[in-house]
């Protein structure tokens, strides 16, 4: 009999919006030379593709067909879709602001499930989002719900953009994370909020090397 292959390990970093959890997910992915899922991108990139399309966001089946259909790749700090680099408008306000509305709707998450799933590959996965522990990947060895206060992910979100060249508010920025945050925590599918089992993970005065260090410390408790 041939022996069952492995399942690969997952280790999961949910949270709010500009809690830091995409860069620490990578960095903790390079340290392990493990995978990395931004899910957060594939809704992301849902929404820029109804945008680009003109699809109307109220019909959710619709939005759910294109879901279904994104034609993408991750690699090298890129997000293709459609053949184009579109990593830097991912990270608008725009898309985001829209990648939430669409992220409440349950036939928009059923169709994107699976395709998440799919990136548990050997030698393991970093899941980064806002359900990858409670609906996702609910049986992933480590869980960790990563926040940070309002106002220091509002300062985060807005050096991220002025560091692009994009043209940002931090007042206005503060009151969409606060928007997002309330959307997303009351939201009947799939709201955020830690797993049962999760570890919570301030960031708010912890450096990006500090979090990631803990997260590694965190791993390596979970093997002795």
């Amino acid at each position: 009999m041939v022996a069952p292959h492995p399942i690969p390990p997952v280790i999961t970093i949910d949270g709010p919006t500009a809690s830091g959890k995409g860069t620490v997910s990578h960095l903790v992915a390079n340290h392990l030379g493990w995978h990395v899922l931004d899910s957060g991108a594939l809704y992301r990139l849902t929404a820029l593709a109804c945008l680009r399309q003109a699809v109307d966001t109220t019909q959710q089946e619709q939005v759910a067909q294109l879901a279904r259909q994104l034609n993408v790749r991750f690699g090298q700090g890129q997000c293709v879709l459609d053949g184009e680099n579109v990593a830097d408008v991912l990270r608008t306000e725009q898309v985001g602001l829209l990648a939430s509305q669409v992220a409440a709707y349950e036939p928009v998450r059923a169709a994107l499930l699976a395709r998440q799933r799919d990136f548990q590959q050997p030698p393991g996965l970093i899941a980064d989002g806002r359900d990858m522990g409670t609906v996702v990947f609910p049986s992933a060895p480590l869980k960790i719900y990563l926040v940070a206060d309002a106002q220091s992910r509002a300062e985060r979100r807005y050096k991220q953009l002025i560091d692009k060249g994009i043209s940002a508010n931090l007042s206005e920025l503060l009151a969409d994370l606060q928007a997002r945050d309330l959307r997303d925590t009351t939201r009947s599918i799939a709201p955020l909020k830690p797993a049962k089992d999760a570890i919570l993970l301030d960031s708010s005065h912890l450096t990006i090397e500090e979090t990631v260090n803990q997260v590694l410390a965190y791993w390596a408790a979970t093997q002795n």
